[in-house]
């Protein structure tokens, strides 16, 4: 098929025009990504020539500056792509445009062995990437003559995109393939306009190692070609040859961030796998970083060619706030440059980039306490779901951790476990522990009335996911967590026999009470009992290790979730001058108004929610007029 062409038309392999299909309805729902698509065409193109002229230079010519070209015609409504790279003849265009799974970069990959295929540049499936320019257009056409061939032996290559493709001999001077698309309506308004494609350029394929040339736009030299892209990809230099200065510049390009970042890891991996990694931790959180489900931060390349932004595959959902870049030398892909095929490599990939970011944190912690305080601060949230999505690395993740306590007393995250364990008590054998929906509602928790009176630290979590995370995590280096609001709460040793048989005594001495008040909130509780906990407070709410807390059915309802059915224990403090005129009250209505003040203050304390506020204040002014002698009214009677 070397031979002069004469127009011929042929059809599509069946896979063809479903893959157009698929290509122009589901896989791809940017437009701009054809370009990108293209333009890594040319530049494997180029690859492929700079490699083979290894071994024969004369395949070069007189032009050995190999470069893509774009250019336009608002006129024509047509977008021109060109290089000057190894070029095709019709029987390979024919092969490689005309079926799927194939592609001459992709079995040129296949011959090379050892050495050659670490040396060469090349990346992609050409035949696959190409009919995305169907996205935009409803024709192309492809002239191309290939290296060492003469002027007349060029073909065109042309479809519209449906079932069936035409070749046909031409001149071509030049070696190497140029692409115009004859572009739709609309997409002609988006991508017929020098500014829209030079960002294109730029958000994709800067770092293509061919400069990509445009006219100028205006200036002294408008109209002459000039590069568009930087040409040349940072991170595959070696750090000692990059100025911090540069890191920060091309974070600010690679995570559209204005600021610099905090800290940055930057890594050259070679053995079974080759690959660079480039990682940053931003200072700000993103305003999106607690949407769970958007993608984030982190860039696939293949040797250099943009192919996805993909958090799911590169990096764990918990470090989302990570931005950068991962560039593999031996990625596969499939039918798109988007959708990564799951395989061993990646995974591979992934653990490793978590062993080094969490190395990144550890050494920010140690030896830049102040700013890992920033960091924390800002992305300390989404670090806390770590331990439960990542088990291996559990006890790692969890030593970055930073809580404000007791010991402190500041709002201030910055007390560690490992601080916590060396402070506990002689005797001491748990972590102690409180969640609530603000550090002021912590502080304050009427649970925390025996730790304060025994000294014991308690660990006071204040922020949404605390909750959930601590339903995940039991122990840490061997010390199990306990939430003082639990029912099962057990002091252990630190609490003296003397104690606890005194606290038997007073539950005996007020077993009539109890059981008065639980008649009165049977539909509210599971159990009324005299607390051993509590010092100040007339009462408080705990639940049992099972049951969701009230803090946590308050946000899941507030989301429009259901919560689970429960009934907290109420547990009240037999010397509160409360309880003792409540143990004493003979009037049935009173008593139930009292208990019910007690019960319903004891979760708004723990950051429930009333079924019938009203009614809770309508007993609170009742019972304040009653001690300041007022009546049910509230007038003063005299």
């Amino acid at each position: 098929m070397n031979a002069s062409v004469e127009k011929q038309t042929h059809e599509f392999q069946t896979e063809v025009t479903q893959l157009l299909k698929l290509m122009i309805h589901s896989l791809y729902s940017n437009q701009e990504i054809f370009l990108r698509e293209l333009i890594s065409n040319a530049s494997d193109a180029c690859d492929k020539l700079r490699f083979n002229a290894l071994s024969d230079e004369s395949i070069l010519e007189d032009d050995p500056e190999l470069k893509v070209k774009i250019s336009f015609n608002k006129k024509k409504k047509t977008l021109t792509i060109s290089d000057n790279g190894i070029g095709m003849n019709a029987e390979q265009i024919a092969e490689h445009l005309g079926t799927i799974a194939k592609s001459g970069t992709k079995e040129f990959f296949q011959s090379l062995t050892g050495d050659q295929a670490k040396d060469s540049q090349m990346i992609g499936q050409f035949g696959v990437g190409f009919y995305s320019s169907f996205i935009v257009a409803d024709k192309a056409t492809v002239t191309s003559r290939a290296a060492g061939e003469v002027a007349d032996q060029a073909v065109i290559w042309e479809s519209e995109g449906e079932g069936s493709y035409t070749l046909e001999s031409t001149t071509k001077e030049t070696r190497g393939t140029e692409v115009t698309l004859h572009l739709k309506k609309e997409a002609a308004k988006e991508f017929l306009e020098d500014f829209r494609i030079r960002n294109v350029i730029r958000t994709y394929s800067d770092h293509i190692g061919f400069p990509i040339e445009m006219p100028a736009a205006d200036g002294d030299n408008k109209g002459e070609w000039e590069a568009v892209n930087k040409a040349s990809a940072l991170w595959s230099l070696q750090k000692k040859e990059i100025s911090d200065d540069e890191y920060k510049e091309f974070y600010k390009h690679v995570a559209h961030d204005f600021e610099d970042p905090q800290d940055w890891i930057h890594n050259h991996v070679e053995g079974k796998q080759s690959y660079i990694s480039l990682f940053y931790i931003p200072k700000r959180a993103q305003f999106d970083l607690m949407e769970r489900d958007k993608r984030h931060g982190i860039k696939l390349y293949v040797k250099r060619v943009f192919i996805m932004d993909d958090a799911e595959h590169l990096m764990p959902t918990w470090l989302r706030f990570v931005r950068g870049l991962v560039d593999s030398d031996d990625l596969p892909l499939n039918v798109s440059r988007e959708i990564l095929q799951s395989n061993k490599l990646i995974d591979s990939i992934r653990n490793a980039s978590v062993k080094k970011v969490l190395s990144l944190l550890e050494k920010m912690a140690k030896k830049k306490p102040e700013e890992y305080a920033t960091f924390w601060k800002e992305f300390g949230q989404v670090l806390k779901e770590g331990p439960v999505e990542d088990y291996a690395n559990r006890d790692r993740i969890m030593k970055l951790f930073r809580y404000s306590s007791t010991h402190e007393g500041s709002e201030t995250d910055s007390v560690t476990l490992a601080d916590y364990i060396e402070r506990m008590k002689d005797k001491q054998d748990k972590i102690y522990y409180i969640t609530a929906e603000s550090y002021a509602a912590a502080k304050s928790s009427p649970h925390l009335g025996i730790f304060k009176d025994k000294g014991i630290e308690v660990l006071l979590m204040h922020e949404r996911v605390d909750e959930w995370m601590m339903s995940q995590v039991s122990e840490f280096d061997g010390k199990h967590f306990q939430s003082i609001t639990s029912t099962e709460l057990d002091l252990g040793e630190l609490a003296d026999k003397e104690e606890k048989q005194a606290q038997e005594k007073v539950a005996e001495e007020n077993k009539d009470l109890v059981e008065r008040m639980k008649a009165v909130l049977a539909d509210d509780v599971n159990e009324v009992k005299v607390s051993s906990r509590l010092t100040d407070a007339p009462s408080c709410i705990v639940q049992s290790a099972n049951d969701m807390s009230m803090h946590m059915q308050k946000i899941l309802k507030t989301a429009g979730h259901g919560t689970p059915a429960s009934q907290p224990t109420l547990e009240i403090n037999a010397d509160h001058a409360l309880v003792k005129r409540l143990h004493d009250e003979k009037d049935d209505t009173k008593f139930s108004d009292w208990t019910r003040i007690l019960f319903e203050q004891a979760v708004l304390a723990e950051g429930g929610e009333l079924a019938d506020p009203y009614a809770f204040v309508t007993r609170l002014n009742k019972m304040l007029g009653e001690l300041s002698g007022a009546g049910d009214s509230g007038r003063i009677i005299t």
